[in-house]
């Protein structure tokens, strides 16, 4: 992997803002960040005062800035709503203010999982209209209100990234359906932003990718599962699948090593996963595994013997 300074903080100076960044995926991205030595701006709903629609007390913004701090960065915690266009440009008039940059915009604002289940495998008409709505605001709207607001700001320099989080890669979701037309729409449509924003920031010299984890291994997929990260294991037992996920680490240093990268616009409008980041530029996950849960996935679709073991 190829960074631009010499030193284990390529990251140091840069300053990042992590769009949803209570749990998950999110808080990853941004810890990773923070090891590299970013500064790290984190957003989210719910905080130690309050409580988001996701309804969990057990992860909060602050918390995600204590750990990118203590990982060798500095967190800083914005409560944000990010379907509101106030809130949003009152976050990027802060950073500007503060640090006159910003380096790296990472949308990951989602927190729909509750919705999806009470829609799963529906048809149209049979998914409750404002849930299916509900998650177009959260996955599409959020995004490009962040987007709107915040790529002035990223655009001020050449070399900014702008990643767009979904679930699925360009290849899969092209070609199959997603749980119900609303997901299908919600997880699709960060895919095209990333095309299309790439075209409207390289003029700029900025970047715009698209990226996916895997099977991720998120607090709530891990208390759906009734394990932890320590034991995550026993759950392949009953679906032995799930022994292809990976941990939210594996994402987060898959944006740690985009931003790290001088030749980063190669990617420009790109799909990405994070299992084919690992494979360029070596990194993995927690555990010192490579997972490919979308390679899996995709093979298993036409041999159902194929071994998780050649996907790890």
């Amino acid at each position: 992997m190829s960074t631009e300074t010499s030193d284990n903080k390529p990251l140091r100076g840069r300053i990042c803002l992590v769009a949803g960044a209570t749990r998950g995926a999110g808080r990853a991205i941004a810890v990773q960040l923070g090891t590299a030595g970013a500064t790290v701006y984190v957003t989210g709903r719910t905080t130690r005062e309050k409580v988001s629609e996701v309804g969990r007390t057990t992860e909060t913004i602050e918390e995600t800035a204590e750990l990118v701090t203590a990982a060798g960065g500095e967190g800083i915690a914005v409560p944000t709503d990010h379907l509101e266009p106030d809130q949003v440009a009152a976050l990027v008039d802060r950073i500007d203010r503060e640090r006159g940059r910003l380096d790296v915009l990472v949308n990951d604002i989602w927190g729909g999982e509750h919705l999806v289940v009470a829609g799963f495998d529906k048809k149209i008409w049979e998914v409750d209209l404002a849930d299916g709505l509900r998650m177009l605001e959260l996955g599409v709207k959020s995004h490009l209100i962040t987007s709107a607001a915040a790529t002035p700001l990223l655009v001020r320099n050449p070399g900014g990234l702008l990643v767009e989080v979904t679930d699925g890669t360009q290849e899969y979701n092209g070609t199959r359906y997603r749980e119900n037309v609303y997901y299908d729409l919600a997880k699709n449509a960060p895919i095209r932003m990333a095309f299309g924003l790439a075209r409207e920031l390289e003029p700029a010299g900025c970047t715009a990718v698209a990226l996916t984890p895997g099977w991720l291994r998120s607090e709530q997929m891990l208390d759906h599962f009734g394990v932890t990260e320590e034991n995550w294991r026993d759950a392949a037992e009953k679906l032995p699948d799930f022994a292809v996920a990976e941990s939210p680490v594996y994402v987060g240093r898959a944006v740690a090593a985009l931003a790290a990268d001088p030749d980063r616009a190669r990617w420009n409008g790109r799909s990405l996963s994070s299992g084919q980041l690992a494979k360029e530029y070596g990194f993995t996950d927690a555990d010192g595994s490579r997972p490919d849960a979308w390679g899996f996935i995709i093979a298993k679709e036409t041999d159902e013997n194929v071994s998780v073991d050649d996907y790890r």
